[in-house]
């Protein structure tokens, strides 16, 4: 899962180590011709000032930094990096990683990450690695890793919250309402659920507010079936909201824990569909709405949880197809953008294959933790 952004990843923290290991050679190699007390000297040179001189000596302080409009060969970041050479350290500089991040901001475009979570990104990177120092003997990789895995959390795990706790506080039955566009798993997901709440010992029923596509009642009905589910639904073309105030209903008289309701697919551009979402939104009073999309949709993904949460507001998402995703383009972006958290990802067709998000796992499965 999302090989091609760990491959990328990967990459930037070999670019940096590379960069970083010419500069320190360099380094070293001009404090060695520095100390050298057999170099010569320059037999033009002019002698210092006499005493008697008209031009006074000018003071100057050994520990300034240099002009800082000097080329950059001599300029305040030679230096630091000299000083801390000598004091048994490395320091990395800007230019030690402009190629890398360069080539970092291109791969993740690349792999379908956010423009601005790329960005916020860079900008994490080069706030925690430009002037860090290090000891020579440490490795640049495991700097460059432990900052990869700060700059990656902190858009990754935006708005995160524990989905087990909010269940088990919650009061009885919750209502979960599940939204998205067609064809993105969002009824397999329902169903996934179904089978993850029975796991933790809840109750669920189903209901179809799917009333609309010709076949959603048999398609949702087969899981029901499968999992020994009963099913609330209408006769299509009903009212989506009516079906899943009965379901709440039906789980209030019989002591069910959780209410897991469909929707028709729709896009956040088709006002009728939308304003059922609103209408269910007023009758119901869901606890909790989640968008369901595929992984393998990348930045579309990205775009649409936008646009869903602002049409009607979500509160988590569930990315589908997570495990034939290799880019992690919308694993990585979702919650930054919207600032609601992705909560699960879809890992294959079973019932049981659906995966608890877990910011700070994704982020050492990425680095090879």
């Amino acid at each position: 899962m999302f090989d091609g952004l760990k491959d990328k990843l990967d990459s930037f923290r070999s670019d940096v180590e590379e960069e970083a290991a010419e500069a320190e050679t360099e380094t070293e190699t001009e404090a060695e011709v520095g100390a050298d007390p057999d170099a010569d000297t320059d037999p033009d040179a002019e002698p210092p000032a006499e005493r008697g001189s008209d031009e006074p000596p000018v003071a100057t302080d050994p520990d300034a930094d240099p002009d800082p409009g000097a080329d950059n060969a001599d300029g305040p970041g030679r230096l630091r990096r000299a000083k801390a050479f000598a004091t048994g350290k490395v320091v990395l500089e800007a230019e030690d990683l402009e190629d890398p991040l360069w080539n970092l901001e291109m791969a993740l475009l690349e792999s379908d990450v956010e423009m601005g979570v790329a960005e916020a990104i860079l900008d994490d990177l080069r706030s925690n690695l430009i002037g860090e120092t290090k000891s020579q003997m440490a490795s640049t990789g495991d700097l460059v890793e432990d900052a990869l895995a700060d700059a990656l959390l902190s858009v990754i795990s935006v708005g995160q919250f524990d989905f087990e706790e909010r269940i088990a506080d919650a009061e009885k039955p919750v209502t979960i309402v599940f939204t998205g566009v067609n064809g993105v798993g969002k009824t397999t997901t329902i169903a996934k659920m179904a089978r993850y709440f029975d796991e933790r010992g809840y109750s669920s029923v189903l209901a179809n507010g799917d009333t609309y596509r010709a076949g959603a009642n048999e398609q949702i009905r087969e899981h029901a079936e499968a999992l020994d589910k009963r099913l609330i639904a209408h006769e299509q073309g009903g009212d989506p909201a009516a079906v899943v105030y009965d379901g709440v209903e039906y789980a209030e008289a019989n002591g069910v824990d959780v209410v897991l309701g469909d929707t028709a697919g729709r896009l956040h551009t088709s006002s009728d569909l939308m304003a059922q979402l609103e209408k269910i939104d007023r009758v119901v009073d869901p606890d909790l709405t989640l968008f369901v999309d595929e992984a393998v949709a990348g930045q579309d993904a990205v775009e649409r949880a936008q646009q869903f949460d602002d049409a009607a507001e979500i509160d988590g998402a569930v990315l589908t197809k997570a495990d034939a995703d290799s880019q992690g383009g919308a694993a990585i972006s979702v919650a930054y953008v919207t600032g609601k958290p992705v909560l699960f990802l879809g890992t294959g067709q079973g019932y049981d294959d659906l995966a608890p998000f877990d910011p700070e796992e994704l982020v050492d499965d990425l680095l090879g933790s």
